[in-house]
């Protein structure tokens, strides 16, 4: 601690104070978001980088304490962003997406939630040493897990659509359960402790949680009917969105502490509904989702990097690490599998969700603001709260984080295939192309609204799906899990645009791809940055591609040999059109305007040539 108090000191002589505050609010954004980049780079969990990169600008070096260095605007800060994480997690819900697991999903946030409560506070009281009324305000707490934690876990570990369902919906909803669990018990122990007591005496804790619903609700449905109504011009949309955010969490917090997520969290599932019917509400969602990751990285490493050496040691103790590993290996799975007994979930799902919880912002922030409390209060014991609490959310995150994947492969509730390729229109062209690929061991999808064009793919036993790509509705009728790309290949230039348009936030910039439609690719009106999405060579356009598979051309894959990695400079002498190349990885790497070829032993070079 004397280290880092000297380091910080230091760093405050040689710059003045105004600027040590603006170097450690930059330094706290970049590098959260550099450690989203790097567990993205490394393949790990997010919430570990994080983490780390927290404690060594913090409590290991002492470099920074964003703690102090913004004072009172420290809490304030984390508490709108938690807000607009919670409100962004909760937009995303949609009930279509629990279709016949939701009575399962109804379990686990209610009676699975008072489970681990109870669980929770026991293990507090019997193994971590505490007395039984901070018990129950801690184990309160620890019942929720939360987006900030849970949506990246699931992004990286690719779940299948119902296990990555339940745990999403609980993470969510019960988010804001927990800090109201917590509160309530902290107003019983208030109330109990009085010398006269009364149930009346709770009634305001009841009425501030009343009063915080049907202000989230309010709030929610007065913003779809201004939108609805076009009050608001298409670019300020979303800005103002975010202030009617904040807006609903001040005034619900105002009321009573610790409401303002459970506002937000009903203001965002009120909006969520009204956008299915509100249509232009839903292109709000990518402009909050990305300010939501770039809230949960600085807010992670704002609270670790506030921690001290202290509190980083007394973690070690064997009460603590006891008390974490009967949260992982008994509170947990008990909770999950009495709750969900005669539920739709098979015994598989069970044990992956009764396994993942790991806990995240909101376990962190609120723990601190009752330990403050507490200690006020007289109750010493509250004073290892914080060990207590960064012990469970680092150790599950960690271990969850690098076990999910694994253990859902095990259980064989992840996609487990190489990344698949889904082709939206049903032309001669594509079909053939599709069958290539399938035979190569590739899922493929091919999408389109004809049932007549899909015939051809149907007899070949390629995977269909007959809808409107472009309805909302379709996302809840395709798993899109196994599809790393997209491929708009229909014979309406426009569309194909507006196909890649609307699936960029689902696959990403580099797994969205177009065919042109007619003439040579270059004269398309494509302007110059979009070269490198457009599919395969300069003439090579969905109207030619087409009339060679019809006129007999065919699609056939070459196994390139040490001898052939320079192949690509024959293929247009014999008037071969390369399409792509599976690598050894099976990964696919479409051939695009701006990105040739690159041939290793033993990839497969996909070619359309000429009839024999």
């Amino acid at each position: 601690m004397k280290n880092e108090i000297h380091i910080t000191t230091y760093i405050k002589k040689v710059i003045h104070i105004q600027e040590y505050i603006l170097l450690a609010i930059i330094t706290v954004i970049v590098l959260g978001i550099f450690s989203q980049w790097l567990a993205w780079r490394i393949q790990w969990p997010s919430i570990v980088i994080m983490s780390i990169a927290g404690l060594l600008i913090g409590p290991v070096f002492g470099l920074i304490n964003p703690k102090e260095a913004l004072g009172d605007l420290y809490s304030p800060i984390i508490s709108l962003a938690v807000a607009v994480i919670l409100f962004e997690g909760s937009t995303s819900l949609d009930i279509r997406e629990v279709r016949g697991i939701s009575k399962s999903v109804f379990r686990v946030v209610t009676f699975g939630a008072f489970l681990a409560w109870i669980g929770g506070s026991l293990a507090a009281h019997y193994i971590a040493g505490l007395s039984l009324e901070i018990s129950f305000i801690i184990g309160g707490l620890f019942v929720v897990t939360g987006p900030t934690v849970i949506i990246p876990l699931l992004r990286q570990a690719k779940l299948k659509p119902r296990t990555a369902a339940v745990l999403k919906w609980e993470g969510i909803i019960v988010d804001p359960i927990g800090p109201l669990l917590a509160l309530f018990a902290y107003e019983i122990i208030k109330v109990i402790g009085r010398t006269s007591f009364h149930i009346s005496d709770l009634i305001p804790f009841f009425l501030g949680c009343v009063l915080a619903f049907l202000l989230g609700l309010g709030i929610g449905l007065f913003v779809s009917l201004l939108v609805s109504k076009g009050w608001f011009p298409e670019y300020l949309k979303s800005p103002i969105i975010l202030s009617f955010v904040f807006i609903c969490f001040s005034i619900a917090e105002v009321i009573m502490h610790e409401t303002g997520m459970l506002a937000v969290t009903v203001m965002g599932l009120t909006l969520a509904r009204t956008g299915r019917y509100v249509r232009s509400i839903s292109s709000v969602g990518h402009f909050i989702e990305n300010i939501s990751v770039l809230l949960t990285s600085t807010v992670f490493i704002l609270l670790t990097a506030s921690l001290t050496r202290e509190t980083i040691l007394d973690i070690f103790s064997w009460p603590i690490i006891s008390f974490v590993l009967a949260m992982l290996f008994l509170v947990r799975p008990l909770s999950i599998f009495i709750s969900t007994i005669n539920t739709e979930l098979t015994l598989q799902e069970k044990t992956l969700i009764g396994w993942i919880a790991p806990r995240g912002i909101v376990a962190l922030t609120v723990s601190g603001y009752f330990a403050e409390m507490l200690l006020n209060d007289g109750y010493q014991g509250a004073s290892i709260l914080t060990a207590l609490t960064f012990a469970l959310v680092f150790i599950t995150v960690c271990v969850h984080g690098f076990s999910l994947g694994p253990i859902a492969r095990k259980l064989d509730l992840a996609n487990t295939n190489p990344p698949g390729v889904l082709i939206v229109g049903a032309s001669s062209f594509a079909v053939a192309f599709a069958e290539q690929l399938k035979n190569l061991g590739t899922p493929v999808l091919i999408s389109d609204n004809s049932n007549e064009r899909l015939l051809p793919a149907k007899d070949l036993e390629i995977p269909t799906y007959r809808g409107e790509i472009l309805e909302e509705h379709s996302e809840f009728e395709i798993d899109l899990t196994p599809y790393e790309s997209i491929l708009a290949m229909t014979g309406d230039t426009a569309y194909n645009a507006l196909v890649c348009q609307s699936y960029v936030p689902e696959f990403g910039y580099n797994n969205t791809f177009a065919l042109p439609v007619y003439g040579n690719a270059e004269s398309n009106d494509v302007p110059l940055s979009l070269h490198a999405r457009i599919l395969f060579g300069e003439e090579a356009v969905f109207t030619e591609l087409n009339r060679k598979i019809n006129i007999g051309h065919t699609i056939e894959a070459i196994e390139i040999s040490a001898k052939q990695t320079a192949i690509k400079n024959e293929l247009h002498t014999k008037g071969i059109i390369p399409l792509c190349v599976r690598k050894k990885n099976r990964q696919i790497e479409f051939i695009t305007l701006q990105e040739k070829i690159t041939l290793e032993e033993g990839n497969h070079l996909i070619v359309l040539v000429e009839p024999k």
